[in-house]
């Protein structure tokens, strides 16, 4: 795609997420999650980007497998317009966090979105990395399982009903997504992103300068965000189930 088409792209990916958003404001929502019904449509729209572009990364892959031996230039029609929706998804994302939560409980996210489209909107607009900015997106896969597991708890399925004979604990739902949390955040986190640390320091001297410093800049402050993360997730469901059953 040439630059005109491409920011058409992002452009209507941005557009069509707000309207997916809006959608969503007429559809039911959860009563326990009533208080927080914005939250409830960001995450259910940040599922639809995560479904889609997971899937659509190991699509780019499959096609054209190569793309993994040369992740500056080589890239297809197809892994071009999953960066750039993307990039218009993180952009609808940012305003809508920007707009609606304050700065104090949004800054990560805000933080990493904006390392997320300087990064992306690099690739896309020189068409070069664009293959780095697909295997990125295979975190995405990971994502899924995380959101889902926000709306569990935003709708007040984490527990079971708990009756006078048996104590409060995790749903059936809650632990699979749990655990399915977990290993795809071993798997499509650690893994990828400790992957393409290690592309980025073998290609050092192919990237430009700029390039580079800004490819560690934003792999450090997305690592960074990642093992906060996991630890919140292992306190949370792992290490707080274990400490009841014993």
């Amino acid at each position: 795609m040439d630059l005109r088409s491409t920011l058409l792209v992002i452009g209507g990916s941005a557009c069509s997420f707000k309207l997916l958003n809006t959608v969503l404001r007429f559809l039911p929502t959860p009563e326990p999650a009533h208080l927080k019904a914005w939250k409830w449509r960001n995450i259910s729209t940040s599922v639809a980007h995560s479904s889609l572009t997971g899937a659509w990364a190991v699509l780019c892959l499959y096609l054209q497998p190569q793309m993994v031996e040369d992740l500056i230039s080589s890239h297809s029609l197809l892994s071009h317009s999953l960066v750039a929706v993307s990039t218009g998804y993180f952009i609808h994302d940012f305003l809508d966090m920007a707009l609606n939560q304050s700065f104090k409980q949004s800054w990560e996210l805000l933080l990493h979105h904006s390392v997320v489209i300087s990064c992306f909107g690099l690739a896309v607009t020189s068409r070069r990395y664009v293959g780095f900015a697909v295997v990125s997106l295979l975190v995405e896969i990971n994502s899924v399982f995380l959101h889902v597991r926000q709306l569990l708890l935003l709708s007040g399925r984490r527990n079971r009903l708990r009756t006078e004979m048996t104590p409060a604990c995790p749903s059936v739902t809650y632990s699979v997504t749990s655990w399915l949390n977990v290993g795809t955040f071993l798997v499509f986190r650690v893994c990828t992103l400790g992957w393409m640390t290690r592309w980025l320091a073998v290609h050092r001297e192919h990237i430009p300068r700029y390039v580079l410093m800004m490819g560690t800049a934003g792999l450090s402050v997305v690592s960074t965000m990642n093992t906060v993360l996991f630890y919140r997730l292992l306190r949370a469901d792992i290490l707080i189930n274990t400490h009841q059953n014993n």
